[in-house]
């Protein structure tokens, strides 16, 4: 028996059930506040005013809907009449369900207007999803579909993964919150390792985990999918290593968003692997992890290589000041690096990470680097300009200065003497930037400056 044989029936009104049941074609009874003699006896408030503006084309399809709601005995949805020559159908949040999902099927099945249907929150369940990927067994317009958070669960994968394997038009697919374990990223894979339609593949705050093995199959074969949204799922270890592998050798697949997982050294070594390899991804979002120091090493040992990535978001780790300086050393490093954004707003950095951003944006001043900073190290930083001024002032440069402390030439001045010269010149510094700058200038800390090093302040 065919997969959907079973429940064909439902989106079929024989010629004898249409004799029985059809209600006159007056389009003036249409697109009125009711529609009369349901079923049920019940009357079916659409909040619609009248519109002599429609087609006659748009009275056959609010017909057919009408119809359909008064077969299944679901309620019409007045957006849905009040929209009909619009692509964009939006039924989000309005409590559709299974019946209501059922009529929508019998009325769109053989619709050709409608691009983009949005049903997300609609408490359609396993049945309801059967009623619609029957429908688009048999429509050719719609391109794009959102079901998320209608309580699919596993039945309703095993449903959605049947029509994935006959899919000739569905190019965007969002199934977001739907209660989706292992066992349906196995669906899924079945069916998207032979698909090449879908473009955009949405299972966000699903329940996936080892699942991960499964979806590391499909990324290795799918040659489709440009965008993956895996963010808010569990995806770790095993399960993690395997997407990673399958990222390897995908050639396809532009952004993936990996945040809220639980992505950390292990995981970040593999994605670091698939990273040197893979040569078509853009975008990767692993916000929200467990990228601590240590795991961005091996994640930048693919960086330091890769020459397509444009995004890196990162923020909402434990990532400190050194992994920042790891991340952004790497970066400058890479001559052939594509990266122009990498989200690191969250990570306090020091005053090393600033200054080696300024000189790194000498080379790559389109470079977005957000990250946040503590008011220490904004005052310290300042520190350096408030000398630089002083100098300007003076028409001196930064050695003349220290020349003129060092009488026998040795090219070395005591921190002492320094910071003596500094607050008997009245430089506008507190002591605390004082203290700082002395720390800068004295980097092996033997309480002598060696100013020979110096040509500019940075």
């Amino acid at each position: 028996m065919d997969q959907y044989e079973e429940d064909s029936d439902v989106l079929q009104l024989s010629e004898e059930q249409q004799e029985e049941e059809q209600q006159p074609t007056d389009p003036s009874i249409l697109p009125t506040t009711q529609v009369q003699e349901s079923d049920s006896g019940d009357e079916y408030d659409t909040d619609l005013e009248s519109d002599n503006a429609n087609q006659r084309k748009s009275y056959s399809r609010a017909e057919s809907y009408l119809q359909a709601c008064q077969w299944t005995g679901a309620v019409p949805v007045s957006s849905f009449l009040r929209n009909l020559d619009e692509p964009n159908l939006n039924l989000n949040h309005y409590g559709v369900g299974p019946v209501g999902a059922k009529a929508l099927a019998v009325a769109l099945q053989s619709d050709t207007v409608i691009t983009n249907l949005e049903l997300e929150d609609n408490g359609l369940g396993a049945e309801g999803a059967r009623y619609l990927m029957e429908m688009l067994q048999r429509n050719i317009t719609i391109q794009s579909l959102n079901l998320s958070n209608n309580q699919l669960r596993f039945e309703g994968a095993d449903i959605i993964s049947k029509m994935l394997l006959d899919n000739y038009y569905i190019k965007y697919l969002k199934l977001s919150g739907n209660d989706f374990d292992d066992s349906a990223a196995k669906c899924f894979t079945e069916a998207l390792k032979v698909d090449n339609v879908v473009q955009e593949l949405d299972l966000s705050y699903n329940k996936f985990c080892a699942g991960g093995e499964h979806l590391g199959q499909m990324l290795a074969t799918n040659v489709g999918i440009e965008i993956l949204n895996l963010s808010w799922n569990n995806l770790r270890m095993r399960g993690a290593v395997a997407l990673s592998a399958g990222l390897r050798v995908n050639s396809t697949l532009k952004q993936l968003h990996l945040s809220w997982n639980g992505f950390g050294h292990m995981e970040a070594e593999s994605l670091g692997q698939a990273l040197k390899q893979n040569s078509t991804l853009v975008l990767l979002d692993l916000s929200s992890n467990h990228i601590d120091d240590l795991a961005v090493t091996p994640l930048c040992q693919g960086l330091a290589s890769n020459d397509t990535l444009r995004v890196l978001k990162l923020s909402h780790n434990p990532l400190s000041n050194t992994g920042a300086l790891t991340l952004l050393k790497t970066v400058s490093n890479n001559m052939k690096s594509a990266l122009a954004e990498i989200d690191i707003s969250t990570v306090f950095v020091c005053e090393a990470f600033v200054e080696l951003l300024e000189k790194v944006h000498q080379n790559r001043p389109a470079l977005d680097v957000p990250y946040s900073v503590t008011r220490s190290v904004t005052r310290n930083l300042l520190a350096l300009q408030i000398f630089q001024k002083f100098l300007e002032e003076r028409n001196e440069s930064i050695m003349d200065f220290f020349q003129s402390l060092d009488k026998e030439a040795t090219m070395n001045v005591s921190t002492s003497a320094f910071r003596k010269a500094v607050q008997a010149a009245n430089v506008a510094l507190d002591q605390r930037q004082l203290e700082w700058l002395i720390r800068k200038f004295d980097k092996t800390c033997t309480a002598n400056i060696i100013y020979s090093q110096f040509t500019e302040l940075s």
